[in-house]
């Protein structure tokens, strides 16, 4: 089977963005080949450009954050709060096919580039809108224009209060993780509306609340609630186990025992089938009550035993478990490299700079993409005259007024 193109080429996007949320969601889709352009203001640009960390080389610091979400992306400096551009961002939603927006609630329908306004000059548009608590008319509530950080999602999904230990206070997992899933679960929305335009002609709004996709990705709390009428609780399971990261001769390891079956091939690879039916640990419930039990059990076990041979005994038993990694480690495991899963990005100014690709493989089409973050304004004349068709006098006096920058 001959290699096709990428899903996406072919397909316009607008980055109406800044931060986490909607530049992970563009890179997703420039990932998968579309041309995103990205929406900055002139001479500032996105204020994550100005966040640590830095990598430097040869007099230049470049914020490592933005150069990770902004790859094979183009820059158009463009300042909206003057009519001049926002009547060039309306010329270029007339010839696009997305545009994704994370700015504060309400800002684009002030400036009158909100999906109603847009939709007007091009009916096939998608437009996709993140925010904290989401917008789409039948579905608001008082919290609709709060702004919103990550954190936020987090808190008021319940997954900050069941990360941690049970004498210690909620805790926030991965930074930003709230802002990469809602911009993962954007992107997917973006590919449904696509694909209903193949049908219908017309495009739609994506509306893509923060708090939302994380309840979404907590549905474990929400369905056992609903079941039980019971509160999972922080750093502590109920009904299955041992679970969790437990310590060998050099780092932890990661095991989960979800039923008897794995419960009996773990028993036996540690020489203790008298574990089996012991009424402390002989189902879930009871190896959840007797946590305090089992651990040192397993850790003696694992005392004398590098992380490497403790996963190599019980993969081969049938008890999935893996090391518990640090950033280095996973730099050094050669099997991030034949995945592909590290993606080399060379910046000529900077140098070569590692980045996490994005997931998965498709089979029938080539590799991403690894074209470095533009900088600031780096395409501006380029999409004015070669896409919007402006001429080079029309670009100079942008230039000079402040419209535009490059």
């Amino acid at each position: 089977m001959s290699l096709q193109g990428r899903p996406l080429d072919g397909i316009r996007v607008i980055g109406l963005e800044q931060y986490m949320s909607g530049p992970y969601c563009t890179m997703l889709l420039a990932d998968a080949g579309a041309e995103v352009i990205k929406i900055e203001r002139p001479g500032r640009g996105d204020p994550r450009r100005d966040i640590p960390p830095f990598v430097e080389a040869d007099g230049v610091k470049k914020a490592g954050g933005y150069l990770a979400y902004n790859r094979n992306k183009k820059s158009l400096a463009l300042n909206l709060r003057e009519e001049a551009g926002r009547a060039i961002l309306r010329r270029l939603a007339a010839v696009s096919d997305v545009v994704v927006d994370n700015l504060r609630p309400g800002v684009t329908t002030k400036l009158g580039l909100d999906y109603a306004s847009l939709s007007e000059l091009n009916e096939g548009l998608v437009y996709a809108s993140i925010s904290g608590f989401g917008g789409l008319e039948g579905y608001r509530s008082d919290y609709s224009e709060r702004p919103a950080f990550d954190i936020v999602a987090e808190a008021m999904s319940g997954v900050m209060n069941l990360v941690g230990f049970e004498d210690k206070p909620p805790s926030y997992t991965l930074y930003g993780l709230a802002d990469v899933y809602s911009g993962l679960v954007t992107a997917w929305g973006i590919m449904q509306a696509l694909f209903m335009r193949e049908r219908t002609g017309k495009g739609q709004l994506v509306d893509s609340s923060m708090v939302d996709n994380m309840l979404a990705l907590n549905e474990r709390m929400v369905a056992l609630y609903s079941v039980t009428g019971h509160e999972p609780e922080r750093g502590k399971l109920k009904h299955l186990g041992p679970r969790g990261a437990f310590h060998c001769r050099d780092g932890y390891v990661a095991l989960n025992v979800p039923d008897q079956i794995i419960w009996c091939r773990l028993a036996e690879a540690i020489g203790r089938e008298d574990l089996i039916n012991d009424p402390r640990s002989a189902d879930g419930t009871s190896r959840a009550e007797n946590a305090g039990f089992l651990r040192p059990i397993l850790e003696e076990w694992m005392a004398d035993k590098t992380r490497e041979q403790v996963v190599d005994t019980l993969n081969a038993a049938g008890v999935p478990t893996g090391p518990v990694y640090t950033a280095a480690d996973v730099f050094r495991d050669e099997h991030f490299r034949r995945r592909g899963s590290l993606v080399d990005v060379h910046d000529p100014e900077v140098g070569p700079v590692t980045f996490a690709r994005t997931a998965p493989h498709l089979s029938s089409s080539p590799e991403i993409r690894a074209e470095p973050a533009p900088g600031l304004g780096e395409h501006t004349r380029e999409v004015l005259e070669t896409l919007l068709d402006y001429g080079s006098d029309e670009v100079e006096e942008f230039l000079r007024s402040g419209v535009v920058g490059e």
